[in-house]
């Protein structure tokens, strides 16, 4: 079950931390300059209360749900069509194969360069990073669709759209929204790393950058703990959604819920 998965992750967790704890308070950690997790834990309570961390988080998290939407617009429609094209789809696959693995990070500098507008430039980082898994897996869920559902409908008089919009379009949904959930995360860290390597006036990054710069390890990795937890928090989201809209694809699929 989901709470179990759950229980069994915060046990870890706290193991973790407890075991991080013991190695840094005794001096088992002699010489190595880190902070106790108890001290990353209280400077990452106090951060809630700190409003130059509250308005890098909602620059952050504006550029992250702008990206992702952006992707979301381009990268579905462009898979379904290529889903729906098997001649174009072939005709575009080397170009995709060859920029897929792209690390997106390191097209930063590019962006930099490119794009002179702060904001544009993070955004647009956001959205080519966050646009392969969405393409990818709406394209394989096209690619999955039922031949005998396809031709059943044609042979009833339904035209191509109608096959699109009646079965291509509904089987192919939980691929997208599993290529959305893995691109989630994949925004986040590419909106983060942007103002780490661009800088700027506001963002986590930014903080973190201005907690180097003093020597503040504890609020360097508090700021990060922080950027883990909301992208722990919109995985879950994801996943809960996921769950809920297409619980009919988990039980076809055989998918395990523990």
């Amino acid at each position: 079950m989901t709470r179990a998965r759950l229980l069994r992750g915060a046990v870890g967790a706290a193991g973790f931390l407890i075991a991080g704890e013991l190695f840094i308070r005794f001096g088992l950690s002699e010489g190595l300059i880190f902070p106790a997790p108890s001290v990353v834990l209280y400077e990452a309570a106090r951060l809630v209360a700190d409003g130059d961390f509250l308005d890098g988080v909602v620059t952050t998290l504006a550029n992250w749900a702008v990206g992702l939407l952006i992707a979301v617009a381009v990268a579905v429609p462009v898979g379904v069509l290529l889903g729906a094209l098997p001649p174009v789809e072939r005709a575009i696959r080397p170009l995709l194969e060859f920029l897929r693995p792209i690390p997106s990070v390191a097209i930063i500098p590019l962006a930099i360069l490119l794009i002179p507008v702060d904001e544009m430039m993070k955004v647009s980082v956001i959205v080519y990073a966050s646009v392969w898994p969405i393409l990818i897996n709406t394209l394989y869920g096209m690619q999955d669709v039922d031949p005998l559902a396809k031709e059943s409908l044609r042979s009833f008089g339904f035209g191509s759209l109608s096959v699109l919009g009646r079965v291509s379009l509904p089987s192919a949904a939980p691929f997208v929204m599993t290529g959305i959930r893995i691109a989630t995360g994949i925004a986040l860290i590419l909106a983060v790393s942007a103002e780490l390597l661009a800088g700027g006036a506001s963002g986590i990054g930014i903080y973190v950058i201005q907690a180097s710069s003093g020597n503040r390890t504890d609020l360097i990795l508090a700021a990060t703990f922080w950027a883990g937890i909301f992208g722990v928090l919109a995985n879950l989201g994801m996943l809960t959604a996921e769950r809920r809209l297409f619980h009919w694809h988990r039980m076809r699929t055989g998918a395990s819920e523990s």
